[in-house]
């Protein structure tokens, strides 16, 4: 079977309904817009988030901060994570996410100091807490930041 040749199987799918096409088919006349009124014109209709004078919600509620758009997102491991990894190897991003520790890599990888290590462990990262330093080199591991 070829992509072309795919089909839909029978009542699947269903025809349109042909609006403003005669008084018979019973969507003729004014084409389901009703009688008269703005929404039953052409090109009628109010813009998105007009509330018909009253004051809109989008400037009902009081606006607060900002969002920086240039902020680093860093996906977050904790020191007690690393123990799955054999000791003496080389810890990087690719490593981490063959062995299905991280899903998603945003700007980088931060390493977070929470928990114990007990391995001896070369580990390349973004960034680094200053508890998770320690505890790498305490266990007598390598701390790169790349």
């Amino acid at each position: 079977m070829r992509l072309h040749e795919l089909k839909a199987p029978a009542g699947a799918t269903k025809a349109p309904k042909r609006i403003g096409r005669g008084q018979g088919t019973g969507q003729g006349t004014t084409a389901g817009r009703g009688m008269n009124g703005q929404k039953s014109r052409s090109g009628g209709g109010v813009r998105l988030g007009f509330e018909g004078g009253q004051m809109p919600l989008y400037r009902r509620l009081p606006k607060r901060g900002f969002t920086n758009h240039f902020a680093k997102e860093y996906t977050e491991v904790n020191v007690e994570t690393l123990n799955k990894f054999e000791d003496g190897a080389t810890v990087n991003v690719d490593v981490l996410c063959e062995a299905g520790v991280v899903k998603q890599v945003k700007d980088g990888i931060k390493i977070l100091g929470n928990g114990e290590l007990e391995k001896k462990l070369t580990v390349q990262a973004a960034k680094f807490s200053k508890s998770a330093v320690e505890k790498i080199e305490k266990a007598g591991g390598k701390v790169e930041v790349i």
